[in-house]
This record gives C-alpha cells, sequence and structure tokens, in this order.
C-alpha cells in the first residue's frame, strides 16, 4: 500500500510541477491555489509512504515519478522537445524507478 500511496504522491508533484507553469510566479490566483494545494497533498502522502519505506528509496522514486511525469506533460502541454536524448533519459529515470522498487 505505501508503494501506492507513494506513486500517488509523485503524481501531485507532477500536478504542482505543472502548476507552476500556470501559475506564472503565483501571480494567477485559481493556478496558484491549485498549485499549494497539489504541493500540500503530495508532500502528505511522501510522509504517509515514507513510514514504512526506506527514506532513500521513496524520496528517488517520488522525485522520479514527479520528473518523468513532468517532462512528459511538458512535451504534450507545452510543446517542448520529444528528441532522443529526453526520451531516453526519461527511459533511464523509469529503469531507476523499478530498479528502486524491485531492490526495496
Amino acid at each position: 500500500m505505501a508503494w501506492l500511496i507513494l506513486m500517488i504522491a509523485g503524481l501531485f508533484e507532477v500536478g504542482w510541477a505543472i502548476g507552476l507553469k500556470y501559475s506564472h510566479g503565483f501571480t494567477r490566483l485559481w493556478p496558484s491555489v491549485a498549485t499549494v494545494a497539489s504541493m500540500v497533498v503530495s508532500l502528505w502522502l511522501l510522509g504517509l509512504a515514507m513510514k514504512s519505506l526506506p527514506i532513500g528509496s521513496a524520496y528517488a522514486v517520488w522525485v522520479g515519478v514527479g520528473a518523468v511525469g513532468t517532462v512528459i506533460l511538458g512535451m504534450v502541454l507545452f510543446n517542448e522537445p520529444a528528441n532522443a536524448g529526453r526520451l531516453i533519459s526519461v527511459g533511464l529515470i523509469i529503469l531507476g524507478i523499478v530498479g528502486l522498487k524491485l531492490a526495496a
């Protein structure tokens, strides 16, 4: 259950990273509110998951899920480059996440 909570925390991390873009430096009210709410939920869920997972693995997976999701949404929503180097790098992050899960 802790791994599921951790994955959801990572998805909320994606939400606040993307929300930062939409908030325009916290100058737009509703995107800013949604961003801060995502931050709170993400950190709260991370804390819950860390009750039973190793801190190094939990934090790395949380950051990895957030990074992968943010890169992918950056490509989809903001027309960021989807070149081979970026896609290979995202694949390596995913392999790292899976490796940490299997090694925990």
